[in-house]
C-alpha cells in the first residue's frame, strides 16, 4: 500500500465524522441541561399536588373542646396524590411542638425556614425515596390560635417515569436533529463537491500535451487550488519546452563539433606520421571543447528558461561579483595577449540572483575576449546610477556593426572571431539578454569610446 493510498481520506465522511461528533458533545451536554429541568419540572408538578392536599387537610384541623387538635381526614385529599404510577401516599399532623396529632409518626419532617409557611424536600421512608411537603398553620379557639404542621408525601414513582419521560423526548427530538443534520450535510456535501468532480474529469479527459489553463467553474473556496494547478501547469509547460529546445538546439549544435572530432579521429587513424596524428588529435581537442562550451551555454540558456524571479533573488554587491568574475578571466587574457581590467570602488547593490548574474558577466567578459582580438583593451566596469546600477564590458576591438546588432541578440547567431578562424557559439549575448530579461533590466549595444569597439551596458534597478 502506498504512503498515498495510506493518506487518502473522504472529506465527505470527515465532514460527517465532524457533525455527528459535535452534535453528539452540545446534545450530551443538551440532555445533562433537560436532565435537571425534567426533575425540576417534576419536582414543580409533584410539589403543587403535594401543597394542594396539604392545604385540604389543614382546613380540616380543629380545636376541640378540650383544647387539643381534632382533624377528619378528607380522603379527597389523598387521593388526588392518587397517580397511575400506583405511588404511595402517607401524612402527618402535629401539633405544638412535641404533639404528635395523627398520621405516619415515623413519616420524617423537613426543617423550614423562619417565616417560611410551606416548604418541600427529598427523604427516606421505610427505605424508599419520596417526596415531602410540610405546611405550617394555626387553629384558632376564638381566644387564641394553636399551632400546626401537615405533612404530606408520596413516593417518586410517578415524578420517576414523567422525568424519564421528558428525557426521552428531549433524546429522540436531539436525534432527529443529528439524522437530519447528517443526511443534509451528506446531500449538502455531494451537491458541492461536484464542480470538484467536473474538475477531475476535466483533467482525466486531457492529452498529456495539453497544458492550457483549467476553465471549468468551481467554488470560490476551491478557486486558489484550481489557480495553483493552473499555475503549475503554465511552469510545466515552460519547463516542457525549455527541454524542448534543449535537446533540439544540442542535436543541432553538437553535431558538428561531434562530426570533426570523429573525422579527425578517423584521420589519425589512417595517418602513418606521427605529426599528423598529432594535429588530428589536436584539432579533435578543439572541437571537443567547443562542444563543450556549447553544452554549458545551453544548459544555461535552458536554465534560464524555466526561472522564476521569485525564487533565489537577494541583495548582491555587484561590485565584488564583477571584480571577481574579472580575476577568474585574467590567466585567459593574457593567454590571449588582451589587456583586461576593472573599474568600480565601494558597494553597489542589487536584488538579483547571484548565479545568474555571475553567467552575464561571464558571458560578456567571454565574448568581448573572444572578439576583440590580441592586443586590445577589454574593461569591467560597476558604477551606482541614480535610481540603479550599471555594468558594462567595453573593448576597443573590431566592434559590431549598428545594423547587426540586433541580429546578434537572437540565438546561435554567430560573428567571426578575429586572428582564429573558427565562429561562437551565439549564445553568449542572447543569454545576456534573457539573463537581463529575467530580471527587469535593460540591455544596450553601443560604441566603445572614440566609436571604436563595443560598449554592452546592462542596468539594473536597485529594487528589481
Amino acid at each position: 500500500m502506498t504512503g498515498a493510498a495510506l493518506s487518502a481520506y473522504s472529506l465527505r465522511r470527515r465532514l460527517l465524522a465532524w457533525l455527528l461528533v459535535s452534535t453528539a458533545a452540545i446534545g450530551a451536554i443538551a440532555m445533562i441541561d433537560t436532565w435537571d429541568e425534567a426533575i425540576d419540572t417534576a419536582n414543580e408538578v409533584s410539589d403543587r399536588v403535594l401543597a394542594g392536599s396539604a392545604l385540604a387537610i389543614a382546613e380540616r384541623v380543629i380545636v376541640s373542646e378540650d383544647g387539643s387538635l381534632e382533624v377528619d381526614i378528607p380522603y379527597v385529599a389523598l387521593e388526588m396524590l392518587t397517580s397511575a404510577a400506583q405511588d404511595r401516599v402517607f401524612y402527618r399532623v402535629d401539633g405544638p411542638p412535641g404533639t404528635f396529632v395523627t398520621g405516619y409518626q415515623n413519616l420524617p419532617s423537613i426543617q423550614r425556614r423562619e417565616g417560611q409557611a410551606a416548604a418541600f424536600g427529598d427523604a427516606v421512608f421505610r427505605g424508599e425515596p419520596i417526596r415531602v411537603a410540610a405546611l405550617a398553620r394555626s387553629a384558632s379557639t376564638g381566644i387564641n390560635s394553636v399551632p400546626f404542621t401537615v405533612t404530606v408525601a408520596e413516593t417518586t414513582i410517578a415524578r420517576q417515569q414523567l422525568t424519564h419521560a421528558i428525557l426521552l423526548r428531549s433524546a429522540l427530538r436531539i436525534l432527529f436533529m443529528i439524522l437530519g443534520a447528517a443526511a443534509i450535510v451528506w446531500v449538502a456535501v455531494t451537491l458541492s463537491l461536484r464542480p470538484l468532480y467536473r474538475f477531475s474529469e476535466a483533467l482525466s479527459e486531457r492529452s498529456p500535451d495539453d497544458l492550457h489553463p483549467i476553465t471549468e467553474r468551481v467554488p470560490n473556496e476551491v478557486q486558489g487550488l484550481v489557480d495553483t494547478v493552473n499555475s503549475f501547469m503554465v511552469r510545466l509547460e515552460g519547463a516542457l519546452d525549455a527541454l524542448r529546445h534543449f535537446t533540439g538546439n544540442a542535436g543541432h549544435q553538437l553535431r558538428t563539433p561531434l562530426a570533426i572530432v570523429r573525422t579527425q579521429l578517423t584521420l589519425a587513424r589512417r595517418s602513418g606520421d606521427l605529426s599528423e596524428v598529432q594535429q588530428a588529435a589536436e584539432k579533435a581537442d578543439e572541437a571537443v571543447g567547443d562542444a563543450e562550451r556549447i553544452l554549458a551555454q545551453l544548459l544555461l540558456m535552458a536554465r534560464i528558461d524555466a526561472a522564476s524571479r521569485s525564487t533565489a533573488m537577494r541583495q548582491v554587491d555587484l561590485v565584488d561579483l564583477a571584480r571577481t568574475v574579472t580575476a577568474e578571466h585574467v590567466p585567459r587574457a593574457a593567454e590571449a595577449g588582451i589587456d583586461l581590467g576593472f573599474e568600480g570602488a565601494g558597494e553597489v547593490t542589487a536584488i538579483v540572483e547571484p548565479i545568474l548574474i555571475g553567467e552575464l558577466v561571464k558571458n560578456l567578459v567571454s565574448n568581448a575576449l573572444l572578439y576583440a582580438g590580441a592586443g586590445a583593451e577589454v574593461t569591467v566596469r560597476v558604477a551606482g546610477q541614480q535610481g540603479g546600477a550599471c555594468v558594462e564590458v567595453e573593448d576597443n576591438g573590431p566592434g559590431i556593426p549598428p545594423d547587426r546588432r540586433e541580429t546578434v541578440l537572437r540565438r546561435f547567431e554567430r560573428g567571426d572571431v578575429s586572428g582564429q578562424g573558427r565562429p561562437g557559439t551565439g549564445l553568449g549575448l542572447p543569454i545576456v539578454e534573457e539573463i537581463a530579461r529575467l530580471h527587469g533590466a535593460s540591455l544596450s549595444l553601443e560604441d566603445g569610446a572614440g566609436g571604436k569597439g563595443l560598449k554592452v551596458r546592462v542596468v539594473f534597478s536597485v529594487t528589481a
